[in-house]
């Protein structure tokens, strides 16, 4: 299973369920007398589960160090996703979010989420193959689509599964009751904060592309191919800097995410 840091998920979570909570209605979260949010990562979601759930929110995650953030939103306990370390029916919901597109086998997960629930599991999954980019920089969206398919071919799990998770629920032996989609914007505009200069950095470096290198190659990308997307991804992120100094930047990423809901059978 792929790793992430404190920064990736708090910059890839930042005002997630800020502007709508439509998507989680299925999950009934105000009936609700106690919630695992597996794969919490530094409690992003626990957070949003606690604001909505009268009962009580536990997180659950392998790494130690995000549990450490974490518990400042709700109490966690450390654990497998695939060997939770909860009895049978300790939970009327287990939810996840961004973690079966990033396990070999996601319907291992959601079955082993049903062994602690009694009623429902619900998975909040995204479509990376369907992100969509709104860049002032012409090259940028172009440029975006060659890389994250260059990546996304080099990944080994399938991180496009989306609304595709339901396979998972009924691979589980599960009920799917509902799909709801869910789009995250994440916008870059003046005034940039730093976060956004550095990033504006690592593209103009062809830092962040340099990240990515090993996976990309894993795919069907060639060592020339990939120097040229290097080539052109450098000089799309010195005209990122050159808008940013003029102040005319303005980027938007459409993330879709897909939130599947399933009733454990008998519950």
């Amino acid at each position: 299973m792929r790793e992430f840091s404190e920064d990736y998920l708090r910059r890839t979570r930042s005002g997630m369920w800020d502007d709508s909570r439509e998507a989680l209605e299925p999950l009934a979260l105000g009936s609700r007398d106690r919630i695992l949010d597996v794969g919490c990562g530094t409690g992003e979601l626990s957070r949003v589960l606690a604001a909505e759930c009268p009962g009580e929110v536990i997180g659950c995650d392998a790494d130690r160090d995000l549990l450490a953030i974490a518990r400042d939103h709700v109490p966690v306990v450390a654990g497998d996703a695939l060997e939770l370390p909860f009895p049978d029916d300790a939970f009327d919901l287990v939810v996840c979010q961004a973690l079966l597109i990033n396990l070999p086998d996601p319907a291992a997960a959601v079955a082993e989420f049903a062994r602690v629930s009694t009623d429902l599991v619900a998975a909040i999954e995204p479509d990376n193959g369907a992100v969509a980019v709104d860049s002032s920089v012409d090259a940028e969206e172009s440029l975006e689509r060659r890389a994250r398919r260059a990546y996304l071919d080099g990944v080994d799990t399938d991180v496009t599964l989306g609304a595709d998770a339901k396979t998972a629920f009924t691979d589980a032996g599960l009920d799917v009751c509902e799909t709801r989609r869910y789009d995250h914007d994440r916008t870059i505009e003046p005034p940039y904060d730093e976060h956004a200069l550095t990033v504006a950095r690592r593209k103009a470096s062809g830092a962040g592309l340099a990240d990515d290198r090993e996976t990309m190659l894993d795919g069907e990308l060639t060592g020339p191919e990939y120097d040229d997307l290097r080539s052109a991804w450098r000089e799309m992120g010195r005209d990122v800097i050159d808008q940013m100094t003029d102040r005319d930047y303005r980027r938007t990423e459409t993330v879709p995410f897909y939130v599947t809901v399933g009733r454990v059978p008998d519950a």
